[in-house]
């Protein structure tokens, strides 16, 4: 299905939690407008959600993490450290989730849409990532305070790289539960990821959102479409590019295991939001 106001490349921003919002928007807006560019360009948990929209899983993913979310199962197990395991939970439970959300089938819906590049860091060889990640968090921190945060890439100061990988190059349903994982890694709370054998971390530490790849589409006159997941922290314009992100405030937390309620408000008022969007885009293509 084609739709006269369809973007040449689309970006799903990071943003843990927050990126319900984003998942919400893109099922409203694409209701309206659907939508087959040449690429996705997803990071951190914008691929979780570009994912799940993309291979068309996306409510029975939803409603599945909003049930498990109503368990109001506790953030941090501090029993986890008996067992040489993180207490703070998200990660285990995250890649459990996602090992069962995503089979086979669901890889072979996502090969049938355009690719979906995976946005991952890649530290020095010679850098362990549980340092890169720290280092690079902390970088992230002071980068914040001087810039507000609109457009992180505190990671390539600390000679973090970015790569992609695309949903059509996965051979398997393990390979895309892999490098979900590897795009979200944030030590503590995430674990370092591993992909093809390689050490990985969250994309978002160089390029978030990101801008990198749809950068090289709108330099060839194409049109881009990037959705954050911060209200009124955007980042740089470029030509040909629309920015959108939420109306208001997402007060859930980034990394909450626990709140049903948090989730299911970001989602709802991403739906709003998709809706009030659809509505407008004709006259911002004709602007």
């Amino acid at each position: 299905m084609s739709d006269t106001f369809s973007f040449d490349a689309i970006g799903f921003a990071g943003g843990g939690n927050r990126c319900y919002w984003q998942s919400g928007f893109f099922k409203a807006f694409t209701e309206h407008h659907p939508q087959r560019p040449g690429y996705y360009v997803a990071v951190s948990a914008g691929a979780y959600h570009g994912a799940m929209n993309l291979a068309g899983v996306g409510d029975r993913v939803r409603e599945a993490a909003f049930t498990f979310a109503e368990r109001n199962t506790p953030d941090i197990d501090w029993s986890q450290l008996r067992l040489g395991r993180s207490p703070l939970v998200v990660g285990g439970l995250f890649r459990a989730f996602l090992t069962q959300q995503f089979g086979e089938a669901e890889l072979k819906a996502l090969k049938a849409a355009p690719p979906m590049l995976i946005q991952l860091s890649c530290p020095p060889a010679w850098m362990p990532g549980g340092i890169a990640a720290l280092g690079s968090i902390a970088a992230y921190q002071i980068e914040k305070r001087l810039t507000g945060g609109a457009h992180s890439k505190a990671g390539r100061y600390l000679g973090l790289k970015p790569a992609w990988v695309s949903t059509h190059d996965l051979a398997t349903a393990e390979d895309l539960v892999d490098a979900i994982m590897a795009t979200s890694s944030v030590p503590p709370f995430m674990p370092v990821g591993r992909l093809s054998g390689r050490t990985h971390l969250d994309g978002g530490l160089v390029d978030n959102p990101p801008t990198i790849r749809l950068r090289q589409s709108e330099e060839a006159g194409k049109r881009t479409l990037l959705i954050t997941t911060r209200p009124g922290r955007l980042p740089p314009p470029s030509p040909g590019r629309i920015v959108i992100g939420p109306s208001t405030d997402i007060p859930v937390n980034k990394f909450t295991v626990g709140d049903a309620a948090g989730l299911r408000h970001a989602y709802e008022t991403g739906l709003r939001d998709g809706e009030a969007f659809a509505k407008k885009l004709p006259d911002l293509f004709d602007a």
